[in-house]
């Protein structure tokens, strides 16, 4: 249905799945929820140090509720040797550390998403709110 290069077809996914899930559509949306993993997946096995479809993955475990699920995908992104926006997969981890009540590694998920881009002002944001709630 999509293009023959997994990151372009899952991004391609995604946005149907999103679409599919904002109209109420939930199990369309976790099958294109799911052929976005398998292109992921299909990215990994070329390039196996490139950061971006661990954290995609993980993105879309978040989106389909699957919060323990999205960390270790999550946490292997922040490890990759190549990335190209090495705040995203912080700030997700963030995301999910928050959803499990874990204020502290959520806090420190932010701060370094934060450190890494100081343009990314959404994990500032979220930084300053956990901040406050415990202030």
């Amino acid at each position: 249905m999509f293009e023959a290069d997994p990151r372009t077809a899952a991004a391609a996914y995604f946005r149907q799945a999103y679409e599919q899930q904002m109209a109420g559509e939930y199990q369309q949306a976790i099958e294109f929820y799911n052929r976005a993993i398998a292109e992921c997946l299909e990215a990994i096995k070329v390039d196996p140090e490139f950061g971006n479809p661990y954290n995609d993955i993980g993105a879309y475990l978040i989106e389909q509720g699957k919060w323990e699920e999205a960390i270790p995908w999550l946490a292997k992104a922040t490890r990759a040797k190549r990335y190209e926006a090495r705040c995203y997969p912080h700030f997700n981890l963030g995301r999910a550390y928050e959803h499990k009540h874990d204020w502290e590694k959520a806090k420190e998920c932010y701060a370094q998403a934060y450190a890494l881009e100081e343009r990314y002002l959404v994990a500032l944001a979220a930084l300053r709110r956990l901040r406050a709630m415990f202030n």
